[in-house]
């Protein structure tokens, strides 16, 4: 969906008494919330792409609250991009690493999910894993802490 059509849509949805609109199509989906006085665009990863500023206020208020945590000891293996944390390469499979494994540097430890994409994610030192800081399934953000290495 093209920019014009996508600020058309918004502008339609700002000046009628429409609350909400969705629209898939073959290149994306988009969904346009009204919210107070300006609507806010929810849209697929590929509309976010050529529309970032009308896409974020739409996602700031959906936006995980991250608490500061205190300080590990060890080294910490981060994120190295924004997507879902999964321990394992399937619901039903053995995670890739548990406290207390032993790992190397470039073994998997976690997989990340990034528009669809499994993102095999490796040590980068070798070590026992003491503190696993991410629960299944939780979205995480670039840098953020995912374990901890000794």
């Amino acid at each position: 969906m093209d920019l014009r059509k996508l600020k058309t849509l918004i502008d339609l949805v700002s000046e009628s008494n429409v609350s909400e609109l969705e629209i898939t199509e073959a290149d994306g989906k988009v969904r346009i919330v009204k919210a107070g006085a300006a609507p806010m665009v929810m849209a697929a990863p590929m509309v976010q792409q050529m529309a970032p500023a009308a896409a974020a206020p739409a996602a700031a208020p959906a936006a995980p609250v991250v608490e500061a945590a205190p300080e590990e000891t060890g080294h910490v293996v981060k994120s190295p991009m924004v997507g879902t944390f999964y321990r394992a390469s399937s619901p039903g499979a053995k995670a890739f690493a548990e406290v207390g494994d032993v790992v190397k540097a470039g073994q998997p430890v976690c997989i990340i999910e990034a528009m669809k994409i499994m993102n095999e994610i490796e040590s980068d030192q070798d070590g026992t894993i003491t503190k696993i800081l991410v629960e299944n399934g939780q979205p995480v953000e670039y840098g953020q802490p995912l374990f901890i290495v000794e």
